[in-house]
């Protein structure tokens, strides 16, 4: 996939394993493909999951999960019908119109934020911007709320198009960096992930490398060590675990199911990684950012996504998966339903949509309406709060409840908004 460069102008553009595989590598190979009934009951039954995939730039909600076909705003796609009566959605998305009895579509939200960065804040945090406080991702709650604390692998994974890659403590904010993203960027591995063959390890070495960071820690802690620490032990089980993050190990079938694109590539390793038990898994798409040529964009891009996020909810649903795992597709914003004289929209967060499956939702229901021509939402207005409720509140989660950095009551979710209970199984 060749990546182009955005339109706008802006600058600021668990699980134990041991408790189902038995150990060795009998069991492993057994867990890689998750085949079997049992082991799928067992991962349903003992951890809840939570994948975003972020359409980078901001996808129009009319090339997507609101067409206004045959009005000045709604462009040249045709409405089509999905697999729940009286619920359509664009011809851009066939794949995922003959899936509508597993989604939830929320097609009235208004953040009222077209800035880029401050859009995306909103959507992974659930708040707008504070001065003093900074709010953690979506991700980082996820993993603090839900990954065992035994887990083998980090509870927060991030699938970006691009190179670079890494730790990211600043998506964790107070809840510190355990619970920070691992970026892999373009889906590859972290650096250094396989150890050299010349160099061994031994329990020992290991030992006496954990006595002189305790002894360290005890006369100068601070929130450097501790990150440091977090950051070394959260590498070495990802270093013990380098399996996991090789999607070349699933069947050449799955690929050719997915795509052999990047983004394909993506969603493949992120179903993966989540049957491999990670808590939280975020993979981003880019170039929706489309003030101009908007039409062309769009047929690209969803081109691109809506076949491989088809194959996820399958596959997610015949694992007995999809009960346990809830699966966002958002944006930092929607686009204008005005077309610029560029055949192009711009950013609009009035009127827009996201769409959700799985666990704890009401699958095939839609909630939120826009009127004729998408300009304007005329039912059921939610914002970015009460999307951030209700994730939490679909994995089991009560989002009224505090976190305490500092000793300072934070709750978990904006006390202003509320879970959209409509769409809550």
């Amino acid at each position: 996939m060749n990546i182009c460069d955005y339109a706008c102008g802006t600058a600021d553009h668990t699980v134990n394993r041991r408790l189902f595989l038995g150990g060795g590598a009998a069991g492993l190979a057994g867990f890689a493909g998750m085949t079997t009934p049992a082991a799928a009951r067992e991962l349903k039954s003992v951890q809840k999951r939570m994948l975003v995939i972020f359409l980078s730039g901001g996808v129009s909600q009319l090339e997507t999960w609101d067409p206004k076909p045959n009005t000045d705003t709604g462009g040249p796609f045709r409405a089509i019908p999905t697999s729940v009566p009286g619920i359509h959605m664009s011809e851009l998305l066939p794949e995922a119109a003959k899936r509508m009895h597993l989604l939830t579509l929320v097609r009235g939200i208004n953040t009222k934020e077209d800035e880029h960065g401050r859009g995306a804040t909103i959507m992974l945090t659930g708040r707008r911007t504070e001065p003093g406080l900074v709010y953690p991702h979506v991700g980082a709650v996820a993993a603090k709320l839900l990954t065992d604390k035994d887990a083998e692998l980090p509870g927060h994974i991030q699938i970006t198009p691009r190179g670079g890659g890494g730790f990211n403590k600043e998506d964790a904010a107070f809840l510190g960096p355990k619970f920070a993203s691992v970026t892999l960027g373009d889906g590859k591995p972290p650096a250094d992930l396989l150890r050299p063959a010349t160099l061994t390890t031994d329990a020992e070495r290991e030992a006496f490398r954990r006595k002189l960071n305790d002894r360290f820690a005890k006369s100068r802690r601070s929130a450097q060590t501790e990150a440091y620490t977090e950051s070394y032990e959260q590498a070495a089980k990802v270093v013990a675990r380098a399996d996991a993050f090789d999607a070349s190990r699933e069947d050449p079938k799955a690929a050719d199911r997915y795509g052999r694109h990047d983004f394909g590539r993506h969603m493949l390793l992120a179903r993966r990684l989540l049957e491999q038990g990670v808590t939280f898994v975020k993979v981003s798409h880019t170039n929706y950012d489309t003030h101009h040529e908007n039409f062309d964009f769009h047929i690209e891009q969803l081109g691109e996504f809506d076949r491989p996020f088809a194959m996820l909810l399958d596959d997610l649903k015949e694992r007995g998966m999809l009960e346990s795992t809830l699966v966002v597709v958002m944006s930092e914003f929607g686009r204008t339903p005005r077309i610029n004289d560029r055949y192009g929209r711009d950013h609009w967060s009035k009127a827009w949509s996201v769409a959700m499956a799985g666990c704890g939702l009401k699958a095939g229901a839609a909630v939120g309406k826009t009127n004729a021509n998408g300009t304007a939402v005329t039912d059921r207005e939610v914002n970015g709060g009460h999307l951030f409720h209700t994730y939490f509140r679909a994995l089991g989660m009560d989002p009224t409840k505090n976190f305490y950095p500092a000793g300072r009551p934070v709750p978990i979710a904006d006390p202003k908004a509320a879970a959209i209970h409509e769409i809550l199984a």
